[in-house]
Parts: structure tokens; sequence; C-alpha cells
């Protein structure tokens, strides 16, 4: 199972939200660079890299954070926030990301992303299925649709999708643990390789979703308020 930690970027800095909401911004390093390059010297090979601002302004803002981390590390790299146009996501694969998720738009324009899946091929793009109380929610989670998460990734297998991140956004940042039972029923019923996300609290977690099946865990908040430490995940790491 692979361990992602997640970068999140306002203003450049690498910061934490509590359910999505922008408000509970904590800064935990100005020097986002530097935080990967610590993952990588963990023995980490995954970053999960995301643009709030540009979840909020529905355009890529920070591929500098993007670009430099990209020539600073090895790290592979999925991208997300705010990539609604071809340009964005040029953007984004010429500024060093090996994979992107796609969200918002994946709801609002399916047809879209469809042909995004066609032109860069379905192990480029990752499918972004976040949701509160299974319903989807989109624009940085600060709107709400009535789709279905199973639906949603359903839709999206048929169309290639392989892989999936799926936030429970009441779970992230809470560090109250992961929602076992939502994805369970996500492995139960699709077969996309699934990368668990939020509310992940200690190193028990990160074992019970490698038990589960999951093919990914995001870990956010637990590495920056030192629930989990980063000589526990090399250790995973190593035992894997």
């Amino acid at each position: 199972m692979k361990i992602i930690p997640a970068i999140d970027i306002i203003d450049g800095k690498c910061v934490r939200l509590s359910k999505g909401d922008y408000s509970t911004k904590k800064i935990y390093n100005e020097a986002p660079v530097e935080v990967a390059k610590e993952f990588e010297s963990c023995g980490i090979q995954y970053l999960h890299l995301v643009d709030l601002d540009g979840a909020q302004s529905k355009h890529i803002v920070n591929q500098k954070v993007l670009e430099d981390i990209a020539g600073a590390t090895s790290l592979h790299i999925d991208f997300g926030g705010g990539l609604k146009t071809r340009e964005d996501i040029e953007t984004a694969f010429n500024s060093g990301a090996n994979q992107i998720t796609l969200g918002s738009i994946a709801v609002q324009d399916p047809e879209f992303c469809y042909a995004m899946i066609e032109q860069y091929g379905a192990e480029k793009i990752i499918l972004g299925a976040d949701c509160d109380n299974r319903k989807i929610k989109t624009s940085g989670w600060q709107e709400e649709t009535n789709q279905d998460v199973i639906d949603f990734i359903l839709r999206y297998r048929k169309k290639g999708i392989q892989e999936v991140i799926c936030t429970d956004i009441a779970k992230d940042g809470m560090l109250e643990g992961p929602s076992i039972e939502l994805y369970r029923e996500i492995l139960a019923e699709t077969s996309v390789n699934l990368v668990a996300s939020g509310g992940i609290s200690g190193i028990r977690d990160v074992y019970a979703m490698k038990a589960l099946g999951c093919s990914g865990t995001i870990i956010g908040k637990a590495i920056y308020e030192g629930h989990i430490s980063l000589q526990e995940l090399q250790n995973f790491i190593g035992n894997a």
C-alpha cells in the first residue's frame, strides 16, 4: 500500500484545514519544498499536492510550488485543485505532476474529463471522489451535489478510471479515524484502486487501511501534529 503524505498549499505555504473549512486554516510550514524533501529522505515515494487557492479560484494558482518540489525531489506527485481547463492540466503536467486529480470538474463537466482520460491515459488521471454523507461535494468542498459516491465512481470506472481518491469530508483533518465502512463498500462494489483520505489518526489506521485492501492512504494532519512519526511510516514502508 502506498504511503502518500499530503501537502496543501495556500499562498505558497503548507497548511491544513478541518473538514475543508478555509476559516480553520493552520500554517505548518512556509517552505513546502523542504517538507517534501524530508518526506523523501524517509523513504516515501509519493506526494499528494493540493492547490487550495486553485480550488477556490477555479484555476491553477500554485504551479510554482509544484515545479519547485518536482525539481528538488524524485517524488511521484499527484496534483489537484483548480484544474478546470486543458491549459490548467497541461500546466500541471509541464510543471512536474506525474498524475492529476480531477474532482469538481468531474462532476461539472464529465465529457471534458472523459476526453482528458482519452488524451492522457487513465493511468495519468485520478478521480477525486470527495463526499459528505455519501454525497459528492465540489468547489473546494463548498458546494454539495445529489450524486452518490458509489454511483459517481462506477460511472467513471466505465470510462477507464483505475485510481480513485475518496475523502470523507466529515473525517478530514479531525484525527478521529477513517471511514472504514464507506471504503469497504467502495472496494466491494467497484474494482478501482482506492486511495483512502481523511481521518487518519495514528499508525494503526494505516495498517487498517492496508488490511481493508486500499491501494494507498493519504496522510496529512496526523503527520504535522505528531500523531504519526516519519520513522513509523519508514518502518511501515520497510516492512511492506
